[in-house]
Protein backbone atom coordinates (compact mmCIF):
# COMPACT_ATOMS: atom_id res chain seq x y z
CA UNK A 1 0.00 0.00 0.00
CA UNK A 2 1.74 3.38 -0.93
CA UNK A 3 1.88 6.56 1.71
CA UNK A 4 -1.62 8.15 2.21
CA UNK A 5 -2.90 10.73 -0.32
CA UNK A 6 -3.67 14.33 1.72
CA UNK A 7 -7.67 13.52 1.07
CA UNK A 8 -7.09 9.83 2.74
CA UNK A 9 -4.96 11.36 5.64
CA UNK A 10 -7.75 13.83 6.39
CA UNK A 11 -10.29 10.40 6.49
CA UNK A 12 -7.90 8.60 8.82
CA UNK A 13 -7.79 10.96 11.19
CA UNK A 14 -11.76 11.92 12.34
CA UNK A 15 -11.15 14.39 15.26
CA UNK A 16 -11.94 18.21 14.46
CA UNK A 17 -9.07 20.53 14.28
CA UNK A 18 -10.70 22.97 16.62
CA UNK A 19 -13.67 22.95 19.44
CA UNK A 20 -16.22 26.24 20.03
CA UNK A 21 -17.05 25.90 23.86
CA UNK A 22 -19.12 28.46 25.97
CA UNK A 23 -17.23 30.08 28.67
CA UNK A 24 -18.02 32.86 31.29
CA UNK A 25 -15.31 35.60 32.16
CA UNK A 26 -14.93 38.66 34.65
CA UNK A 27 -14.73 41.30 32.47
CA UNK A 28 -13.57 45.36 33.23
CA UNK A 29 -16.17 47.59 32.59
CA UNK A 30 -15.65 51.18 31.03
CA UNK A 31 -18.20 53.50 31.51
CA UNK A 32 -17.62 56.59 28.79
CA UNK A 33 -19.62 59.14 30.55
CA UNK A 34 -17.45 62.43 28.51
CA UNK A 35 -15.15 61.00 25.84
CA UNK A 36 -14.61 64.31 24.36
CA UNK A 37 -13.23 65.90 27.59
CA UNK A 38 -9.59 66.81 27.21
CA UNK A 39 -8.85 65.13 30.08
CA UNK A 40 -10.37 61.84 29.29
CA UNK A 41 -7.05 59.71 28.88
CA UNK A 42 -5.21 61.52 31.01
CA UNK A 43 -7.30 60.81 34.36
CA UNK A 44 -7.38 57.35 33.03
CA UNK A 45 -3.74 56.99 32.72
CA UNK A 46 -3.73 58.27 36.32
CA UNK A 47 -6.09 55.88 37.50
CA UNK A 48 -4.37 52.80 35.58
CA UNK A 49 -1.41 53.53 36.94
CA UNK A 50 -2.43 52.56 40.60
CA UNK A 51 -2.29 48.64 39.57
CA UNK A 52 -0.15 48.61 36.07
CA UNK A 53 0.03 45.28 36.79
CA UNK A 54 -3.66 44.04 37.00
CA UNK A 55 -4.44 46.86 34.11
CA UNK A 56 -1.93 45.53 31.87
CA UNK A 57 -3.62 44.33 28.25
CA UNK A 58 -6.84 43.85 30.22
CA UNK A 59 -9.70 43.43 27.97
CA UNK A 60 -12.59 45.71 28.46
CA UNK A 61 -15.87 46.58 27.58
CA UNK A 62 -17.08 50.11 26.90
CA UNK A 63 -20.58 50.99 28.15
CA UNK A 64 -22.11 53.84 25.89
CA UNK A 65 -25.14 53.88 28.09
CA UNK A 66 -24.62 57.66 29.42
CA UNK A 67 -24.57 58.80 26.06
CA UNK A 68 -27.88 57.98 24.49
CA UNK A 69 -28.55 61.89 23.48
CA UNK A 70 -24.61 62.58 21.91
CA UNK A 71 -23.72 61.73 18.43
CA UNK A 72 -21.03 59.01 17.99
CA UNK A 73 -17.31 60.14 18.17
CA UNK A 74 -14.43 58.95 16.24
CA UNK A 75 -14.18 55.34 17.87
CA UNK A 76 -11.77 54.42 16.05
CA UNK A 77 -9.52 56.86 17.05
CA UNK A 78 -11.00 56.13 21.09
CA UNK A 79 -9.58 52.53 20.81
CA UNK A 80 -6.25 53.45 19.65
CA UNK A 81 -6.03 55.68 22.90
CA UNK A 82 -6.98 53.11 25.02
CA UNK A 83 -4.77 50.49 23.40
CA UNK A 84 -1.89 52.89 23.69
CA UNK A 85 -2.61 52.87 27.94
CA UNK A 86 -2.64 48.46 27.25
CA UNK A 87 -6.43 48.22 27.30
CA UNK A 88 -8.12 46.00 25.24
CA UNK A 89 -11.48 46.96 23.56
CA UNK A 90 -13.43 43.92 22.81
CA UNK A 91 -16.80 45.26 23.08
CA UNK A 92 -19.44 47.34 24.19
CA UNK A 93 -23.01 47.75 26.31
CA UNK A 94 -25.84 50.10 26.55
CA UNK A 95 -25.57 51.54 23.31
CA UNK A 96 -28.31 53.59 21.13
CA UNK A 97 -28.89 52.25 17.41
CA UNK A 98 -26.54 55.17 16.45
CA UNK A 99 -23.13 54.09 18.65
CA UNK A 100 -23.85 50.69 18.04
CA UNK A 101 -23.32 50.83 14.39
CA UNK A 102 -20.38 52.65 14.77
CA UNK A 103 -18.80 50.17 17.69
CA UNK A 104 -19.54 47.59 14.88
CA UNK A 105 -17.81 49.31 12.24
CA UNK A 106 -14.76 49.36 14.37
CA UNK A 107 -14.85 45.44 15.34
CA UNK A 108 -16.44 45.72 18.67
CA UNK A 109 -19.02 42.94 19.98
CA UNK A 110 -22.06 43.37 21.59
CA UNK A 111 -22.22 42.70 25.32
CA UNK A 112 -25.65 42.57 27.51
CA UNK A 113 -25.51 44.47 30.36
CA UNK A 114 -22.82 42.71 32.66
CA UNK A 115 -23.59 40.97 36.43
CA UNK A 116 -21.75 44.12 38.00
CA UNK A 117 -23.30 46.64 36.39
CA UNK A 118 -26.88 45.20 37.74
CA UNK A 119 -25.75 44.77 41.28
CA UNK A 120 -25.36 48.03 41.76
CA UNK A 121 -28.54 48.70 40.05
CA UNK A 122 -30.04 46.60 42.50
CA UNK A 123 -28.19 47.26 45.42
CA UNK A 124 -29.45 51.30 45.40
CA UNK A 125 -32.88 50.11 45.06
CA UNK A 126 -32.13 47.87 48.42
CA UNK A 127 -33.66 44.94 47.38
CA UNK A 128 -30.24 41.94 46.45
CA UNK A 129 -31.03 38.77 44.72
CA UNK A 130 -32.00 36.31 47.29
CA UNK A 131 -29.71 33.53 48.13
CA UNK A 132 -30.81 30.32 50.21
CA UNK A 133 -28.51 29.40 53.10
CA UNK A 134 -26.64 26.49 51.21
CA UNK A 135 -23.06 27.32 50.70
CA UNK A 136 -21.05 25.81 47.95
CA UNK A 137 -18.21 23.90 49.38
CA UNK A 138 -14.70 23.30 47.49
CA UNK A 139 -12.34 21.09 49.72
CA UNK A 140 -9.37 21.07 47.17
CA UNK A 141 -7.06 24.15 46.11
CA UNK A 142 -8.58 26.26 42.99
CA UNK A 143 -5.67 26.61 40.56
CA UNK A 144 -4.55 29.65 38.41
CA UNK A 145 -6.97 29.77 35.58
CA UNK A 146 -10.49 27.97 37.57
CA UNK A 147 -13.32 30.19 38.24
CA UNK A 148 -15.34 28.67 40.61
CA UNK A 149 -19.20 30.43 40.99
CA UNK A 150 -21.21 29.84 43.70
CA UNK A 151 -24.77 31.01 42.51
CA UNK A 152 -27.24 32.40 45.19
CA UNK A 153 -25.58 31.05 47.99
CA UNK A 154 -21.88 31.66 49.87
CA UNK A 155 -19.06 29.98 48.79
CA UNK A 156 -16.63 28.15 51.13
CA UNK A 157 -12.93 27.06 49.73
CA UNK A 158 -10.90 25.17 52.49
CA UNK A 159 -8.01 24.70 50.72
CA UNK A 160 -5.67 27.71 49.30
CA UNK A 161 -6.52 29.74 46.06
CA UNK A 162 -3.72 30.12 43.73
CA UNK A 163 -2.87 33.41 41.63
CA UNK A 164 -4.81 33.41 38.34
CA UNK A 165 -7.71 32.22 40.02
CA UNK A 166 -11.42 33.25 40.53
CA UNK A 167 -13.35 32.77 43.16
CA UNK A 168 -17.80 34.44 42.63
CA UNK A 169 -20.42 34.60 44.82
CA UNK A 170 -23.71 35.94 45.28
CA UNK A 171 -23.27 35.51 48.78
CA UNK A 172 -20.30 35.65 50.93
CA UNK A 173 -16.79 34.15 50.26
CA UNK A 174 -15.20 32.41 52.78
CA UNK A 175 -11.18 30.83 52.53
CA UNK A 176 -9.49 28.84 55.18
CA UNK A 177 -5.88 29.00 53.08
CA UNK A 178 -4.58 31.87 51.43
CA UNK A 179 -6.47 34.19 49.03
CA UNK A 180 -4.72 34.93 46.09
CA UNK A 181 -6.27 35.41 42.39
CA UNK A 182 -9.88 37.23 42.57
CA UNK A 183 -12.32 37.09 45.15
CA UNK A 184 -16.00 38.73 44.06
CA UNK A 185 -19.03 38.55 46.92
CA UNK A 186 -22.30 39.76 46.37
CA UNK A 187 -22.40 39.11 42.68
CA UNK A 188 -26.11 39.33 42.42
CA UNK A 189 -25.98 42.80 44.30
CA UNK A 190 -25.84 41.73 48.31
CA UNK A 191 -24.04 44.64 49.51
CA UNK A 192 -23.91 42.80 53.27
CA UNK A 193 -21.99 40.03 51.69
CA UNK A 194 -18.35 39.81 53.28
CA UNK A 195 -15.38 38.27 52.57
CA UNK A 196 -13.28 36.19 54.93
CA UNK A 197 -9.69 34.95 54.45
CA UNK A 198 -7.10 32.88 56.44
CA UNK A 199 -4.34 34.86 54.34
CA UNK A 200 -5.09 38.51 51.71
CA UNK A 201 -2.74 37.95 48.91
CA UNK A 202 -5.54 38.34 46.16
CA UNK A 203 -5.20 40.39 43.02
CA UNK A 204 -8.64 41.85 43.58
CA UNK A 205 -11.28 41.84 46.08
CA UNK A 206 -14.91 42.34 45.32
CA UNK A 207 -18.23 43.30 47.13
CA UNK A 208 -21.24 44.43 45.51
CA UNK A 209 -19.35 45.61 42.65
CA UNK A 210 -16.96 47.94 44.68
CA UNK A 211 -13.50 46.83 44.10
CA UNK A 212 -9.92 46.89 44.87
CA UNK A 213 -6.81 45.65 42.99
CA UNK A 214 -3.80 45.03 44.97
CA UNK A 215 -1.86 48.09 44.59
CA UNK A 216 -4.62 49.88 46.60
CA UNK A 217 -5.06 47.80 49.52
CA UNK A 218 -3.21 48.47 52.55
CA UNK A 219 -0.22 46.55 53.16
CA UNK A 220 -0.87 45.86 56.14
CA UNK A 221 -3.69 43.88 55.92
CA UNK A 222 -1.12 41.69 53.34
CA UNK A 223 -0.75 38.00 54.41
CA UNK A 224 -2.98 38.43 57.49
CA UNK A 225 -6.37 36.51 58.02
CA UNK A 226 -9.01 39.51 57.02
CA UNK A 227 -12.44 40.03 56.65
CA UNK A 228 -13.70 42.61 54.30
CA UNK A 229 -17.11 44.39 54.42
CA UNK A 230 -19.01 46.90 52.42
CA UNK A 231 -19.83 50.17 54.19
CA UNK A 232 -21.23 52.61 51.81
CA UNK A 233 -18.84 52.72 48.79
CA UNK A 234 -15.94 52.01 50.68
CA UNK A 235 -14.59 48.78 51.24
CA UNK A 236 -13.40 48.37 55.25
CA UNK A 237 -10.65 45.75 55.95
CA UNK A 238 -10.89 44.44 59.75
CA UNK A 239 -8.44 41.57 61.42
CA UNK A 240 -10.08 38.29 62.19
Amino acid sequence: MGPLSRSDSTIADPSPPFQIRGSSFTLLTLKVANPRSRTFFGQLAATLSLAPGFYRNAPIVLDFAPLARSAPIDLAGFCAELRRLDLIPVGFQGATAEWEQAALAVGLSVFPAGRVTEAKAVRGRGAPVPRPSAARVIAEPVRSGQQVYARESDLIVTAQVSRGAELLADGHIHVYGPLRGRALAGMGGDASARIFCGALDADLISIAGTYLVSEQMDPDFIGKPVQIRLAGDRLVFERL
